[in-house]
């Protein structure tokens, strides 16, 4: 049998026990079902090369030389992941088109005894359900925004809200940055595919009768764009602006940019762009406060110079409603945050009314 997706409601709300993405290991990296397990029938060099045999020589020999590769992949994967599944397991297959990859793969589940079926139109269809999400449909429900200063606590604080009754999204979360010229981690950001569908998957499941309540950005996380439906709600939303003393910020940041902090050499070169900003004298001291690790003078100074006047002018240019929130944290530590959560709650209820 083959599942159709009308929608990506329909996939959330599928029975299946396991998503079985059964393309090449370089076409799952790039994107992928949100919770889908990879369990290719050809690896990239295998999936090269029948590629090339199919256009540079023959079709019948390339769909022979598949088949036995795909033999050969399915036999080590029921030797291996699929060793202990239990007869009732019902899996959904997918490749790229829901054609021979996954047909293949399925067959030979079914001739297990599992009750497996295949994702109609594969990878894209699920891709052009996400397309349409996030570049044709508008945002579902009323969008909040928590804003502040760089080193407010705020995604922090966003993670706490769930726990107060809200919805959130927490974009830098799945942008994995911190949304900063400073903000990323050490490994690798996702593809731009895979983060609309991590994002296409969370606004899929928020309840449109529900305000959500997501970090204020722009239009960029890193290197991700922000795509339209969310963009634009986020654009003219209402916002609450947390007022945190600078030195609890400059505290703040010792301890969520601790990663950057333990590699100074790094930090060091991700402060050359900044030289186009604010001169060679400038970033000449930042370096020199990096290289005697004077890294809470150097968030301060950063925070003074650069990141402050930059949000207050990013802030005046936004439309939509703001009510400040005045915080007199001294650490902004997981107990201070934690206290505070509730009133940040408190304050976006008001913003909502």
């Amino acid at each position: 049998m083959a599942l159709t997706l009308t929608s990506l409601a329909t996939l959330q709300g599928a029975d299946f026990d396991e998503i079985i993405d059964v393309r090449s290991p370089a076409e799952y990296a790039e994107d992928h079902v949100p919770g889908a397990v990879s369990l290719p029938v050809l690896s990239n060099a295998e999936r090269a090369e029948v590629g090339t045999v199919y256009v540079q020589d023959s079709p019948f020999r390339a769909r022979k030389m598949g088949a036995a590769m795909v033999a050969r992949n399915a036999a080590r994967h029921l030797e291996t992941h699929l060793a202990g599944k239990g007869g009732g397991y019902r899996p959904l297959v997918y490749c790229w088109r829901g054609g021979q990859r996954s047909g293949s793969f399925t067959g030979i589940l079914q001739q297990v005894g599992w009750r497996a079926d295949v994702l109609k139109g594969g990878y894209q269809s699920y891709r052009r359900l996400v397309q349409s999400a996030l570049y044709e449909a508008a945002f579902p429900c009323p969008v909040l925004l928590l804003d502040g200063d760089t080193g407010s606590g705020k995604t922090d604080l966003l993670n706490l809200l769930p726990q107060e009754g809200f919805q959130v999204i927490d974009l830098e979360g799945l942008a994995h940055h911190r949304g900063s010229l400073l903000g990323a981690y050490a490994d690798a950001q996702p593809a731009q595919k895979g983060f609309e569908s991590e994002l296409a998957a969370a606004i899929t499941a928020l309840d449109p009768a529900r305000p959500v309540v997501v970090e204020a950005e722009s239009s960029k996380v890193g290197r991700i764009n922000l795509p339209p439906a969310i963009w634009q709600a986020m654009k003219s939303a209402p916002r609450l602006v947390l007022s945190v003393p600078r030195a609890a910020r400059a505290r703040y940041l010792m301890r969520s940019y601790a990663d950057l902090l333990a590699r100074p050499e790094d930090l060091a070169a991700r402060l050359e762009p900044f030289r186009k900003l604010h001169g060679h004298a400038q970033v000449d001291d930042w370096q020199q406060m990096v290289t005697e690790q004077a890294f809470e003078p150097l968030a301060d100074s950063l925070m003074a110079v650069h990141y402050d006047p930059l949000y207050r002018r990013n802030r005046k240019a936004k439309p939509g409603a703001a009510l400040d929130l005045a915080l007199s944290q001294t650490a902004l530590d997981p107990a201070e945050i934690a206290n505070t959560a509730r009133q940040v709650a408190d304050a976006l209820r008001s913003l909502n009314r």
